[in-house]
């Protein structure tokens, strides 16, 4: 078997030939497959069977820290990447949409009035154009509830919007008193 897992390389040779490996399994990870962590294990398994092979171990133990190392890693990140996944999707929806209903933070003063296009609100680490129809100017600062889409623009208003039967006006009597209104 020590004949098949040399591949008739010099045991002095195999603890660069696994460095090797490792320096161009890391380069293709951060460049072709974009932190994919698809090679990375096994970037990080060849280093350490580089380490072995540095201290005279058997080609076969260094196969099998490669090998074996690189499948647990693998499995250990892949673990911890759906955990990952899972934790941080989305809310559902298509395109833009996913955000109608979501909480956001003003950024730049939002204003019913504006023309230049000036408000802007920060939803889910995204700046977005928002404008309102509420008719006042909503502060930086302030958080705002995104009610729908309008082109590239969100539609906001205040958290805590008054509703269609509330009160516009404050009351003049206290509660459970009867209104008489201003004296002449």
């Amino acid at each position: 078997m020590t004949a098949v897992l040399d591949l008739g390389i010099d045991l002095d040779v195999w603890p660069w030939v696994w460095l090797g490996v490792a320096v161009v399994f890391a380069l293709v990870e951060l460049t072709a497959l974009a932190g994919s962590f698809v090679l990375l294990p096994f970037a990080v398994s060849a280093f350490a069977a580089s380490l072995a092979g540095f201290y005279d171990a058997a080609v076969e133990l260094q196969w099998a820290i490669f090998i074996l190392g690189g499948a647990a890693l693998w499995a250990l990140f892949w673990k911890y990447a759906k955990r990952f996944i899972d934790d941080t999707a989305l809310p559902a929806g298509v395109g833009a949409d996913r955000l109608v209903g979501m909480t956001a933070i003003v950024t730049n003063a939002v204003d019913p009035d504006d023309i230049d296009r000036r408000g802007r609100v920060k939803i889910v680490g995204e700046d977005w154009g928002a404008i309102t129809e509420g008719g006042r100017v909503l502060p930086a600062g302030s958080k705002v509830v995104i009610r729908s889409m309008n082109g590239t623009r969100v539609v906001v208003e205040p958290v805590g919007f008054p509703k269609a039967n509330a009160p516009t006006e404050p009351p003049i009597a206290p509660p459970n008193q009867p209104e008489t209104g201003p004296t002449p």
